[in-house]
């Protein structure tokens, strides 16, 4: 008999309470192989499954990596998909994430100028959970590349764990970055008109 799993609420526990795991516990079950048949990341101390991507999330993701690695060359290193150290519950997988030109060999970056998700079904969370979580990490710019609204999310100014500056680019415009402003991504070079 095949039963179903349910995420427990609040209300079912009470007055217990959930713990949430840390970071280095998450890093520690990650080392032991936990989950390495599996697609997670750590989300304010739960351990989320990551949602499965097609082409219409990889051609964007594509597109704007090798954008940004030529555009970048050195000043920076553009990282795929690779955990980052957002909080001490925290370590999402970002899509894209440009960080300081170092080694990593030893700790993931904890600090980085852009970070980018792709989002085709995970909009919800990529505004909700993970847009507060890098602004309080102070990430100065994070972009939502939304793939069913034909736009780039663009937001800047974080300040309290929020972006102040939020801005949707679409076909025809150009984003330059923050932190690089002479590197601009054409809006019709990731999202194809």
């Amino acid at each position: 008999m095949a039963y179903a799993r349910a995420v427990l609420t609040a209300q079912q526990i009470a007055p217990e309470t959930a713990r949430p795991l840390s970071r280095p516990e998450y890093d520690h079950l990650v080392a032991l192989g936990a989950f390495d048949d599996e697609r997670v990341e750590l989300l304010r101390g739960v351990i989320v499954r990551m949602s499965p991507h097609g082409p219409a999330h990889d051609a964007p993701l594509d597109r704007l990596t090798e954008l940004l690695v030529l555009a970048l060359g050195a000043r920076a290193k553009v990282r795929v998909q690779s955990a980052f150290v957002a909080a001490n519950d925290s370590q999402p997988e970002p899509d894209l994430c440009v960080v300081p030109r170092r080694d990593y060999d030893a700790a993931h970056p904890d600090q980085a100028f852009l970070i980018i998700e792709v989002a085709a079904s995970s909009l919800a969370k990529d505004r909700g959970v993970k847009s507060p979580l890098y602004a309080e990490s102070g990430v100065p710019e994070y972009w939502i590349v939304n793939i069913s609204e034909r736009s780039i999310e663009v937001h800047t100014q974080p300040d309290a764990g929020v972006y102040r500056g939020v801005r949707a680019y679409r076909n025809g415009e150009s984003i330059p970055l923050q932190v690089f402003p002479d590197v601009t991504v054409n809006v019709d070079a990731v999202l194809l008109p």
